[in-house]
């Protein structure tokens, strides 16, 4: 599974270690427009409202179907994978400074922009995807002014035991604080 806030790389990450390890690729977000699983739209934000339970009983159904990888992307994918199906989720952490950037470049609004740059500075993914399961079986990456291939040879290395998991890689919380730039971001 790879998670981690809207801009961090999930998709391209994911698309590309799918092809790695031959396996299935499956965009939650993608997924949920495909094949209708959205109960709404949440007007404020100008997105779709998943139907988690729907979404979950697809990506179960796909899941079970698959004798290789499936390879799980979403920034709510650990409220759609039951932890008896993940081997390893990989959190994705992208500079504050990066990640406005790019969703600039994407055409968020400012709004979507600071919740979704508050988000990653409060590791908010990250909690989320340890809270449900479980500080073991979560790699926290720093894709920061990295290639894609780069961070998916180190995702590969650590599937393949040569790489450790490792948990609080980067503290963006204490870097903006100790920049005094916390305001910058955070109102």
């Amino acid at each position: 599974m790879v998670v981690g806030t809207p801009g961090v790389g999930k998709s391209s990450v994911s698309a590309y270690l799918a092809s790695c390890l031959q396996g299935i690729h499956i965009d939650l977000s993608r997924l949920i427009q495909q094949e209708g699983y959205s109960c709404g739209l949440d007007k404020k934000r100008k997105t779709l409202i998943a139907d988690l339970d729907k979404a979950a009983k697809r990506v179960k159904e796909i899941i079970s179907q698959s004798e290789g990888y499936v390879i799980v992307d979403g920034h709510f994918a650990m409220d759609v994978v039951q932890a008896k199906n993940v081997f390893l989720a990989f959190v994705l952490r992208r500079n504050p400074d990066e990640l406005q950037e790019i969703l600039r470049q994407r055409g968020f609004g400012s709004e979507k922009i600071t919740e979704n740059v508050a988000a990653e500075i409060l590791d908010v993914c990250l909690f989320e995807t340890v809270k449900v399961y479980g500080k073991e079986r979560i790699c926290e990456v720093d894709v920061s002014c990295r290639a894609i291939e780069d961070v998916v040879e180190e995702i590969m290395e650590v599937i393949e035991n040569q790489k450790k998991c490792r948990v609080g890689v980067v503290d963006w919380l204490a870097k903006l604080e100790r920049e005094d730039r916390l305001g910058d971001f955070l109102v």
